[in-house]
């Protein structure tokens, strides 16, 4: 099996650049990128995408959130999974991002940046 984690594009800000105010952003990078490809079934390069975007700036800010309250680097980040999976995308998102609604919000947002990336 090869290694499809890829590098960020965004090292200043997305997912990355939030990091590194917290964390060691690389350390972060290379948990999160398998585990966001895995809950989303995701391409690689729409995990890329997500975790360089804005929403990927959010979700640091959420395993942030989870370091802040004394979990481990790892398990922040497998709670924030969690977290976003649990979320739904609504009406109002699903007509921005193209995605059905009802769909987890992150399965949504990872799955509009692969389909973004293949149309590249």
């Amino acid at each position: 099996m090869t290694n499809s984690t890829l590098p960020t594009a965004n090292e200043a800000w997305g997912f990355y650049g939030t990091c590194g105010t917290f964390a060691d952003a690389e350390a972060a990078w290379g948990i999160a990128f398998p585990a966001v490809l895995a809950a989303t079934d995701g391409t690689p390069e729409g995990v890329r995408d997500f975790l360089d975007s804005r929403h990927g700036r959010h979700f640091a800010d959420d395993v942030h959130n989870g370091v802040h309250a004394g979990l481990d680097l790892r398990v922040a980040i497998e709670s924030a999974i969690t977290r976003w999976m649990g979320w739904t995308i609504d009406r109002e998102t699903a007509r921005e991002i193209a995605m059905p609604k009802g769909l987890p919000y992150l399965k949504g947002f990872v799955l509009c940046f692969s389909l973004k990336a293949q149309a590249a």
